[in-house]
């Protein structure tokens, strides 16, 4: 049984707000800033200009010397930074400067996938009442885009990759959301179908069911993304001009042969500042992920300290690092630069709006929204002062789509670094065995770039 604690009631009086709007009357400096908000973004008022123009973008150790890609209006960026990762030992096998996989052939099978995983989840769940929260969560959160770098790391063992001629963009795949509502709609009747025939006891029906529902998602699929090749005719020049004739290739056959990294030697760093989640414990959560039958999403939890140096140290070994960050806060979007202090809105409204990075949190202001490449570091005396970021949201901003990120906003607002598990200690690569500690579903580590 439940027991309801009735709180006091406080409701707004007509004396209150007449109070207020006295004040707020009464300040001119008030009235001014009012002024300005009505003609200029607050963007615009808050920023420091002169922290702005004084993050310098060149580093001292740089990776890249390509072009970035563009997701366009579309969340695949976990898929783009984890196929930007492959590209980089790619573009050496082929002798190339320029390259990109396929990111259309990954999202095809990772949303066929999916829903397979969702279909699953549903029945896993059959007992439950509708509106159990659980439940409720897997029918409001199905077929985003975003996902982890596990979840890319699944895709690729099971398909392999592509080259983008292979499987160029299309018009849905750049451009995701009304594909993505029509496979909600799907998926939400099934799900209702499989809990009636699963209630009934109809095992037969439910798995013909099941099997009908796949096959529509993968029609859906294939209309909106195109047919994905089971092999193809790989041909390229390389930049000495030299012609290259490879013959027929699987998918699997040229993810092998054309990349120059162990997927399997890599683990996801999270920095879960929570207590109850300590440092140096594995962490998962229920019902994420995009493969039946797959290994489970699996983060080592660190202090973001050391996250930081082995980003820095596999950066020093040219090696870019795929990480995860809340991508929205402190960002001059156009200028491409991350910096903690860049924005003092408290200042402009006289109201306290900080939080340390567990209360954000705890209290839903913080979650990783966004993956990314980092292709660059800037050390001095041993210390990154600053990060080079090649982003996915095309090159019209920052450095022709590359970005720098402050070293101070890397321990507010990044959550999640990969790198290679030989970079770890003896201690933390014995504590990728043990039992990882299990999260609900919607718990903020859950959350997909």
């Amino acid at each position: 049984m439940t027991t309801i604690t009735q709180v006091p009631t406080v409701p707004l009086t007509a004396e209150q707000l007449a109070g207020m709007n006295s004040a707020f009357a009464a300040d001119p400096v008030l009235k001014r800033t009012q002024n300005a908000i009505a003609r200029v973004s607050v963007d615009e008022l808050a920023i420091d200009h002169q922290l702005a123009t004084a993050l310098s973008t060149t580093v001292s150790n740089r990776i890249d010397d390509w072009k970035v890609t563009n997701q366009k209006k579309s969340g695949r960026c976990w898929l783009f930074a984890a196929l930007n990762l492959l590209r980089a030992g790619a573009k050496e096998v082929l002798d190339v400067k320029e390259f990109e996989f396929s990111q259309n052939y990954a999202m095809y099978f990772d949303k066929l996938e999916r829903a397979n995983y969702f279909l699953q989840s549903i029945l896993d769940t059959a007992e439950r009442p509708e509106d159990d929260r659980l439940v409720s969560y897997l029918l409001q959160t199905l077929m985003g885009d975003g996902g982890q770098w596990d979840m890319a790391v699944n895709v690729f063992r099971k398909y392999g990759a592509v080259p983008k001629a292979a499987m160029p963009e299309t018009e849905s795949s750049s451009n995701t959301g009304r594909m993505n509502a029509v496979l909600c709609s799907l998926l939400r009747r099934g799900a209702h179908e499989l809990r009636a025939l699963r209630s009934a006891g109809d095992t037969a029906a439910e798995g013909q069911a099941r099997e009908r529902i796949i096959a529509e998602v993968h029609r859906i699929l294939t209309l909106h993304l195109g047919t994905p090749p089971s092999s193809f005719e790989w041909e390229y020049t390389d930049d000495k001009k030299a012609f290259h004739r490879e013959g027929v290739l699987t998918p699997q056959e040229f993810l092998a042969k054309y990349t120059t990294i162990t997927l399997d030697d890599y683990v996801c760093l999270v920095d879960d500042p929570r207590a109850e989640h300590p440092k140096g414990s594995t962490l998962t959560v229920e019902h994420l992920g995009n493969v039946v039958g797959a290994a489970p999403v699996l983060y080592l939890n660190v202090d973001i300290a050391l996250a930081k140096r082995l980003a820095k140290e596999a950066i020093l070994d040219g090696q870019p690092v795929w990480f995860g960050c809340d991508v929205g806060p402190q960002m001059v979007r156009k200028d491409g630069i991350w910096d903690a202090r860049l924005y003092d809105y408290a200042g402009l409204y006289g109201a306290e709006l900080a939080m340390d990075k567990e209360t954000r949190v705890r209290f839903g202001e913080s979650a990783m929204t966004h993956a990314m490449l980092l292709t660059g570091v800037d050390v001095l005396d041993g210390e990154a002062r600053r990060w080079r970021v090649e982003n996915s949201w095309g090159d019209e901003n920052g450095d022709q789509g590359f970005y720098t990120m402050a070293d101070n906003w890397f321990d507010e607002y990044v959550f999640e670094v990969v790198v290679d598990k030989s970079r770890l200690s003896a201690e933390l690569q014995e504590a990728l065995q043990a039992d990882p500690i299990v999260l609900p579903a919607w718990d903020p580590m859950g959350a997909l770039a």
